[in-house]
């Protein structure tokens, strides 16, 4: 499995998660990516005493750097920096979400770079963009795009305390829109011969996960409000809970037609005739007491029993609530490829997967993270100079 990036080479200098995601999406898809970090290694390194103490594995740095090859180079040194230079000279994308002012101090800037060699993508991740008065400010993503772009404050209930951001969410994301930019920058270069500086950013790519909510705002002048399940408007949008405590979402987006099968699939096809449920604005007026009638009638069935009768109504939309041990169990998930087998030694480490498959180039893992500067005399070995 080589991949649709085969024969593409990256150079990494990343710090955490959202630059090593990037470039570990881009080694997925194929791509020779060279991973450089410091002689005290990427910070991401310390997850695994963070997370598990003496855990012998670090999922979330495996996650992000499976795939690569790991130089270290002191780059507050001149021999770091122009050997850093050199490998740059001879790439074909360069990838990073360190700030501005300390690549340029590394001798690492868009400019100087693109000079060198006018066919690189330079990708570059940033928490707040490239211009404006805090271009070049500090960040993670639970302050750039959970919290700043508007996300936590739209999923927090009225008068209710702020939900905390699970780990990397905003950089998983940000890493995804980076590699198809990347990748989009090369498509041009092959057209054109040059490559260039594409660039993406925390704050913008939470303002785009809520672009329904910012995009009404911005035409209309209003918010859309937050819903609440005991008076969902729609009832057929909606979650609730089995007999057995297991809980699901039904997601009957259009009324006409969803309406009907759920009416059916809990045994009471007259609610469909009945004046208070009859049409859309019918519901939403009376979508207290339809919700609870619903309530009362799926506490009386475990989840699996449902489930049976959802599947016998094809146009009836619904999801489990999984927890991450039951998604890891849903045959579903699996079948979808959602888990991938990287090669660790004689055996294999069950990892997730990037979220893109190519049919007729296929990816995937060839090989686990690499330890720190395992590969450091291999890669400076190919440079065309001592």
């Amino acid at each position: 499995m080589t991949g649709p990036l085969d024969g593409i080479r990256v150079i990494e200098v990343g710090v955490w998660v959202a630059g090593p995601a990037a470039g570990g999406i881009l080694a997925d898809w194929g791509a020779d990516v060279i991973k450089i970090e410091p002689p005290e290694g990427d910070p991401a390194r310390t997850f695994q005493r963070m997370l598990g103490g003496d855990m012998p594995t670090n999922p979330p740095f495996e996650l992000d750097n499976r795939n690569k090859r790991s130089v270290v180079l002191d780059l507050t040194t001149a021999p770091g920096r122009d050997a850093a230079t050199a490998l740059v000279d001879g790439a074909d994308v360069f990838v990073t979400n360190v700030r501005r002012p300390a690549l340029a101090r590394m001798g690492l800037g868009s400019d100087r770079l693109l000079a060198r060699n006018p066919r690189l993508v330079y990708g570059l991740i940033t928490g707040f963009g490239t211009d404006g008065p805090e271009a070049d400010g500090p960040a993670y993503d639970i302050a750039a795009w959970w919290a700043r772009a508007g996300i936590a404050s739209l999923l927090t209930p009225p008068g209710g305390t702020l939900p905390f951001q699970r780990g990397g969410m905003g950089d998983h994301t940000v890493a995804m829109t980076a590699a198809g930019m990347i990748s989009a920058a090369l498509v041009s270069r092959e057209r054109t011969g040059r490559g260039q500086l594409v660039t993406t950013s925390l704050l913008r790519q939470g303002a785009y996960t809520i672009g329904f909510d910012v995009n009404t705002a911005l035409m209309w002048g209003q918010s859309l409000g937050t819903g609440n399940r005991a008076t969902m408007g729609n009832p057929c949008i909606n979650n609730y809970t089995a007999g057995d405590g297991r809980r699901f979402w039904i997601v009957g987006l259009e009324g006409e037609r969803h309406w009907p099968p759920l009416a059916r699939v809990v045994g009471h096809p007259e609610w469909v005739d009945d004046p208070r449920f009859a049409t859309g604005r019918d519901r939403a007026a009376n979508a207290a007491v339809l919700i609870a009638m619903l309530d009362d009638v799926f506490a009386t069935r475990p989840l699996d029993e449902w489930a049976a009768a959802f599947a016998a109504e094809p146009e009836f939309f619904w999801a489990p609530v999984n927890s991450v041990d039951e998604l890891l169990a849903d045959p579903q998930f699996l079948a979808a490829g959602g888990v991938v087998e990287v090669p660790d030694g004689a055996g294999a480490m069950p990892m997730v997967a990037v979220p893109a498959d190519f049919h007729g180039t296929p990816g995937g893992p060839r090989r686990a993270a690499p330890a720190l500067g395992e590969h450091t005399e291999e890669v400076l070995a190919e440079l065309p100079r001592t």
